[in-house]
Formats: C-alpha cells, sequence, structure tokens
C-alpha cells in the first residue's frame, strides 16, 4: 500500500455531504455565542453598557472585558529568545482595543439570532488613540504595548562571514526594497467551537476546527488552571487550516469560560467577516536588501534588513517572532552563500494579530532572493537560468551548512531545476518571444527554487525557543480479537487526507487490507499525545509514529505465528492479512486467527508473551528534512490594462518517497493555487486609521478555478533520511509562485524598463507600473 494511488478513506463522507463539522455538532441546552468587536483598531474602552442587550428576548449572559472572572485570564505567548517582549492578550479587550475587530464583548443567548440582534445593542463608549498601520512609516505613532515602547516585539540578527568587506570586493552590489502583500488564509470553513462543562466530572470539552488539539488542551489547562486530564479538545472534521487554525485565539478560551460559568454548552461559528477582522493575518514583510555578485554571477554577501508586522498581539503559542524568525533563517533558499547578515525585527501594530499561515515567511522570501538573482543578472548581462545553476546547492557540496546553520539534506536541487527549466521550453522560449513582441505582445518567462524544511524534529524546532518542542508525535496501533485494525494518531486532519496516508502506512507496515484500517485521529482523550498539523510534519513524524508503532505489533504477530506454525520467525511473511511459511503458501494462519488467540485464547500464546495485540510508540526525526522544488511559468501582460495570462506553469518537486501519490498531487496543486492567490490577487488593506478596507470577498478577490491554468506537475523520489524516507509536501508550492510570476512579468515587460518589487501583482499594480504611478521604492522605471 505504501506508494499506491488509492481514493482517499475520508471522502466517502466528505464528498456526500455526510463529513462532521463544529457547525453540525449539536447538544441538549446549547446556547449560542455573538462577540461584540471594536469598531477602532486603537482606543481606551471608557465603559461598555449592557443592560438593553441583557434585557433582549433570549438573552441568557452578557460579558465584557471588564467582568473579574474573563479579566484574571489571559494569553501569554512565551519565547526564551532575549529579545523577546512577552506581551499579554486579553480574551475581551479591556481597558484597551488594539485593532478593528478584537473582541470586547460576548452575548449569549437561545439562538444565534437573538444573539447577533442583542450584541447590536451593547453600546461601548471609545476613547479613540493614534494608530499605528505600518511598520515602516509610522511606526512612531502610537505605542501598541507599554512593554515595547519601539513596539518591536523581537529583533534577531543571524550573521557569519564578512558581509561588509566582501560587498565591497563585488563586481556588481543589487540594493532594493520589496514588499510582501498582507493576506490570510479564507479556509472554507471559519473558525467555530462548541464547548461544554461536566460540573459532575468537572470536566470541560471543547470541540473545535483546531489544527493543535493538544496543544489547545495545553493551553487551555495553563490558562484555566484544570489537569489536562480534566479537558477534552474534539478538533471533528475541519474545512481547511492553512496554519491559520494552529492558534489558541481569545474566543476559544472565552466559550470555555461561558461554559463553565452557565453549566450549558455554548456555540460560536465565525462570520466571513469576523474571520477577516481577527482571525490571523499574514506575510506583510518589508526588505531592504543588498546583494553582491562576482561577474561570473556567483553570489557573494546579503546584508538585508526585515521587518516583519506582527500586528496587535503575539499569538498563542508561536510568538510575534513567527515569520520574522523564518525570513531571516531560511531567505538564502537552497542557494550558496557565505557572507551572510540578516537583521530581523516583528514589530506591533493596530492591526489584526499575524500567525502561521502555509509556507510561514518563505513565500516572501523566496519571492526576494529569486528577485535579487533576476537582477544580479541582468545587472551583469547573464542568463539568470546559468546564475542559478552557477549558486544551487548541488550534491558536491553536501552535507552543506548554511549561514544560518541548518543543514541541507537534499541532494535534489539541481535536478528539480533542470527538469523545470527543460519542461518549459527554456531553449526555444527566446526566439518566441522574440517573435511576440514584433507583434506588440509581451510575454516572459520566470523560475524559482525553493527548499521547504519539513518534519522538523527536536533540534530544528529549537530556534523559536518557545517552552515546548515540536518535534515527535505518537501513534498507537491496535487489533481487535476479530482482525481489524484501529490507529489512533496524534496528527490531525485538516483535509489533506492524513487518515489515508496513516491507514496506508499501516497496512504496509502491518501486511493488512488498506479496508481493515481505521483511523482515529484529533480527540485528546483517545490519541497518545502529538503536536499538529503545521509545518509540513505529519508524514514525516507521525508517518513515522505510525510505522513503529505498526512495526511493533507486526513483529509481535510474527512471534505468535511461529509459534503457533512451530516455524523460526524470520522463515514467516505477512501479506493481505496472512501469515505464511516463505515457499510453503499452505502453511499459513490469518492475522485475524492471531488476534483472536492474542485475546481470547491466550492459552495458546508463546511463553512469556503477554495478552493483546497493540503498541503505542512515538517518532522523533531530531532533525528535519529539506523538500525541493522548481517552479517556471510563462505569461502574457497586456500593456494597455495589466491584465496578466498565465500561458504555462511547471513544478517540479522532490517529494521523498510517496506514499499516495494522488494526495501528494492534490496538496501541490492546492498550494499553488493559494501561492497564485496571493501573488495576483489576495490583499488585506488597512486605511491609516487602522480600518480594514478589504474585509469581504467583495473586495478580497481569491483565485477561482477559471484562473488557475494547467499545473504540468513532475515528481523526484530521493528518499529522505527518516524512518519512513519521505518528505513533507504541504507547504512547498506556496512557495514558489509570488517569485516565478514577479520574475515572468519583469522579463515581459523588460522593453519597458519596469521592475516589480511589490505585491500583489493586480491589473492596478502593473498598469501603474507602466505608466510610472507606483511609489518608486519598490517599483522602478528608467528612461530610454
Amino acid at each position: 500500500m505504501f506508494g499506491a494511488r488509492v481514493p482517499r478513506k475520508e471522502d466517502a463522507r466528505l464528498i456526500t455531504g455526510r463529513g462532521r463539522y463544529v457547525s453540525d455538532v449539536e447538544l441538549p441546552r446549547m446556547l449560542h455565542v455573538a462577540f461584540v468587536r471594536s469598531v477602532h483598531a486603537h482606543a481606551r474602552i471608557r465603559g461598555v453598557e449592557t443592560t438593553r442587550a441583557a434585557a433582549a428576548p433570549g438573552v441568557v449572559a452578557v460579558v465584557t472585558g471588564a467582568d473579574p472572572d474573563l479579566a484574571k485570564h489571559r494569553l501569554r505567548a512565551r519565547s526564551a529568545l532575549p529579545t523577546y517582549v512577552e506581551t499579554e492578550q486579553p480574551i475581551l479587550a479591556w481597558p484597551k482595543v488594539r485593532f478593528a475587530g478584537e473582541a470586547v464583548a460576548a452575548v449569549v443567548a437561545a439562538d444565534r439570532y437573538a444573539a447577533e440582534d442583542a450584541a447590536a445593542l451593547v453600546g461601548v463608549d471609545y476613547e479613540p488613540l493614534p494608530a499605528v498601520v505600518d511598520v515602516v512609516g509610522d511606526r512612531g505613532r502610537a505605542i501598541v504595548h507599554d512593554a515595547a515602547p519601539d513596539n518591536v516585539l523581537l529583533s534577531r540578527r543571524f550573521e557569519n562571514g564578512d558581509v561588509d568587506a566582501t560587498l565591497a570586493g563585488a563586481a556588481v552590489v543589487v540594493e532594493r526594497a520589496f514588499r510582501t502583500n498582507r493576506h490570510t488564509a479564507a479556509p472554507m470553513e471559519g473558525r467555530g467551537g462548541v464547548a461544554q462543562w461536566n460540573p459532575i466530572e468537572g470536566k470541560l470539552t471543547l470541540w473545535s476546527g483546531t489544527q493543535v488539539p493538544h496543544l489547545v488542551r495545553h493551553g487551555l489547562a495553563d490558562i484555566l488552571g484544570l489537569a489536562e486530564n480534566r479537558i477534552r479538545v474534539v478538533a471533528p472534521d475541519v474545512g481547511g487550516g492553512f496554519g491559520v487554525k494552529a492558534i489558541l485565539y481569545p474566543e476559544d478560551v472565552a466559550l470555555c469560560l461561558l461554559a463553565m460559568r452557565l453549566h450549558r454548552p455554548v456555540k460560536w461559528v465565525e462570520q466571513r467577516r469576523e474571520g477577516f477582522l481577527a482571525a490571523a493575518h499574514a506575510r506583510d514583510h518589508h526588505y531592504a536588501v543588498r546583494a553582491g555578485f562576482d561577474r561570473a554571477g556567483g553570489l557573494l554577501a546579503m546584508d538585508v534588513r526585515v521587518a516583519c508586522n506582527a500586528g496587535a498581539y503575539s499569538v498563542y503559542p508561536w510568538t510575534a517572532g513567527i515569520e520574522a524568525l523564518m525570513a531571516g533563517g531560511l531567505l538564502a533558499g537552497p542557494y550558496k552563500l557565505q557572507h551572510y547578515r540578516c537583521n530581523v525585527i516583528a514589530v506591533a501594530t493596530n492591526t489584526a494579530p499575524a500567525g502561521p499561515y502555509r509556507g510561514v515567511a518563505r513565500p516572501a522570501t523566496t519571492f526576494v532572493m529569486e528577485r535579487v538573482l533576476d537582477l544580479g543578472a541582468q545587472a551583469l548581462g547573464l542568463d539568470p537560468v546559468e546564475v542559478r545553476r552557477i549558486n544551487l546547492v548541488g550534491p558536491a557540496d553536501l552535507p552543506y551548512t548554511a549561514a544560518t546553520r541548518l543543514v541541507h539534506d537534499s541532494p535534489s536541487y539541481p535536478v528539480c531545476f533542470e527538469k523545470a527549466v527543460e519542461a518549459i521550453g527554456y531553449g526555444a522560449f527566446r526566439a518566441e518571444q522574440a517573435r511576440l513582441r514584433q507583434q506588440g505582445r509581451y510575454v516572459g518567462i520566470g523560475f524559482a527554487n525553493y527548499n521547504e524544511l519539513t518534519g522538523l524534529g527536536q533540534a530544528a524546532s529549537a530556534g523559536p525557543r518557545m517552552p515546548f518542542r515540536t518535534g515527535h508525535e505518537g501513534a498507537t496501533v491496535r487489533v481487535d480479537p476479530g482482525g481489524a485494525v484501529t490507529v489512533l494518531a496524534g496528527v490531525t486532519s485538516q483535509g489533506q487526507g492524513i487518515e489515508t496516508t496513516v491507514a496506508q502506512i499501516v497496512a504496509s507496515e502491518l501486511g493488512v487490507p488498506f479496508d481493515a484500517v481505521s483511523v482515529v485521529l484529533g480527540d485528546t482523550d483517545a490519541t497518545p499525545f502529538g503536536l499538529g498539523a503545521f509545518a509540513s510534519r505529519q508524514a514525516v513524524i507521525g508517518g513515522g509514529a505510525a510505522m513503529r508503532a505498526a512495526g511493533a505489533v507486526r513483529d509481535k504477530v510474527l512471534r505468535i505465528a511461529a509459534h503457533l506454525l512451530e516455524a523460526a520467525p524470520e522463515d514467516l511473511e505477512v501479506l493481505d492479512g496472512r501469515v505464511a511459511v516463505k515457499g510453503a503458501p499452505g502453511r499459513a494462519i490469518t492475522v485475524a486467527e492471531i488476534a483472536r488467540v492474542a485475546h481470547l485464547e491466550t492459552h495458546r500464546l508463546p511463553p512469556d508473551t503477554e495478552a493483546g495485540l497493540e503498541a503505542t510508540r512515538f517518532y522523533d526525526p531530531i532533525r528535519g528534512t529539506f523538500a525541493a522544488g522548481s517552479q517556471a511559468a510563462v505569461v502574457e501582460v497586456d500593456a494597455a490594462t495589466g491584465a496578466l495570462a498565465i500561458h504555462r506553469y511547471v513544478v517540479v518537486e522532490d517529494t521523498g518517497r510517496m506514499i499516495n501519490p494522488l494526495i501528494v498531487e492534490g496538496q501541490v496543486q492546492g498550494a499553488i493555487a493559494q501561492g497564485i492567490g496571493g501573488a495576483l490577487l489576495e490583499h488585506l488593506i488597512y486605511d491609516d486609521a487602522g480600518q480594514l478596507l478589504t474585509g469581504t470577498f467583495m473586495e478580497y478577490a481569491l483565485p477561482t478555478a477559471a484562473g488557475i491554468p494547467a499545473l504540468d506537475l513532475h515528481h523526484i523520489e530521493e528518499p529522505a533520511d527518516n524512518l519512513a524516507g519521505v518528505r513533507g509536501v504541504g507547504e512547498g508550492g506556496t512557495l514558489g509562485p509570488a517569485a516565478v510570476l514577479a520574475n515572468a512579468v519583469a522579463d515581459a515587460l523588460a522593453p519597458f524598463r519596469v521592475e516589480l518589487n511589490e505585491l500583489p501583482l493586480t491589473p492596478a499594480r502593473l498598469w501603474g507600473v507602466l505608466t510610472g504611478e507606483t511609489r518608486p521604492e519598490y517599483a522602478r522605471r528608467e528612461s530610454a
């Protein structure tokens, strides 16, 4: 089963409308919650008037941040980095609001309609304060947290070699500023939760669409002062997460506190407008870069300053440093670079908090790095493809220790790139480009190479210095007396097919039919401890735990079978649920028969063998493994309108061993679609007062099927150095599109001598660059 293109187990229920999401959870006597959200980005709260709302039909309770039971609970994301400034996030804002959309009160009623109607009756007396929105232009306008008077929540310098001397001796120094666009995951299913308190057992249950149920349980235990065995977190089917659901939000805590106070279940499901206002944002970065090249195109040194907009709060548990640290640590990507200095800061602003989003910072750093390479090639008069060939880490360089001390283990960077160059037809492209330009058509080609650090073990996850390491996962494999197999896995699903992946691993390792394996995910009362779904780690680490547990069960199956068949264990093989003597298939026994002996006929077990047939194992790969990828695209720009069309798109990824190629291809295709949306369309825009201007799908454009080109996918299966030989594939596809498309557009518009150094690449922006309307620090137009 390992490597088989089997349909997903989940699809039978998900595509027929039989999935069970948070919104499907219905409990007796359940109440519904609506949040009152701040209309100001920054203000003092003088008072909250709740009398009218409390008297409204159907209302059971109205609470505010001034309520002592809520005010004493705060979220605090912790890090031991010496430059990290720890701040508090209230459950309901009091006595200040720090971004438009922050919850200031909660109304609990018999149904959501009554709760929303009553929420409109809550009156909040605000004293508006100046707001800081941009991390470069207006950092001094206001102080977001008193603990950080300069609004810098984290700073760090990454440095190696002699940057200044190397830049001074470079043949060419490229100096540019870049900006990437703030956007959000916008999953099909928004956030939501149902909380229930059982006063008899003293137990809290939270149904949540979270990606990290065990981390949520741990966080709730810390905040609420409950033992972890008094909290159960259940993640049912999840309609997409992409990182935005890997956070413990104030709304989650509020639901739990309300359920504990009222002794009735309470439910909240996010409206789309709430999602845009208050769910985590990402990718609002500024980069100032100096990069030095030798005459052959070799990258010698980089001096970089990065400012990441962290928003109003440090998200739990990842901290405000999640994007800044990733940007500084992985900016060089798959390229050789010895002399490197990067100063990163995470800046607090009066905007929605920034958090993890598929690819975490690397779509931005890949955009910057690949633009720098194209600009260096242009300044030197070299082919950008040749410049990449010179600078990529190759097999002869391994193991390659980057300037940020990460160790590269993939020999596939040049292999992926050459396949992409060949598949896109680069050899014939320039002649075709010249021919089309004579007709007044502007086509261009762009490339991007990237690496994705996947399956981070305990060593690789040490950088943020949070009070936990994200390096391990647990799994239990259990064979019941009838021979059916159940896997209880610490990993959890957000729609990416992990239920199928785990079942394939266990079926393959245990030697039983795929349909005999059931998988239980996302229930902290049922599964071993696991960290959850993020950082392309589930197949690498969770798959490794399942493989180890299944291997332990298989060993016991063979020991029992050897005893029953009077054969040596090494002479047996397991296939399709049968254990047979090699070369004598007639001497066989089924796994179901062995399971019966293990559970019901224990007198037949070998001496010193325990009853039962199950095992729990944990796996930590210690270090992560790099996945390699290359993307290329051919685009056409209408110079009169700025309209952009993607004619061809090629992607080549080193996936390691593929457990299920169908799932791998779906992950890559979906990631590229999200990357294209971020590159061309999506943009969360605040005005100077901190008001979100693009807070509905009328203003915030997501990619549609009509806008995504046919993708030419290619795979390389270079086994990784971990238990299953796999590499994560969940995020890599998002890393390339912004870089590929920006370079392709710049190549198409080369006759106009313009540059594209700010995202997104909307028609309005392209038209602005062509007409000279765009701000000069991010786009340049040179006179002919």
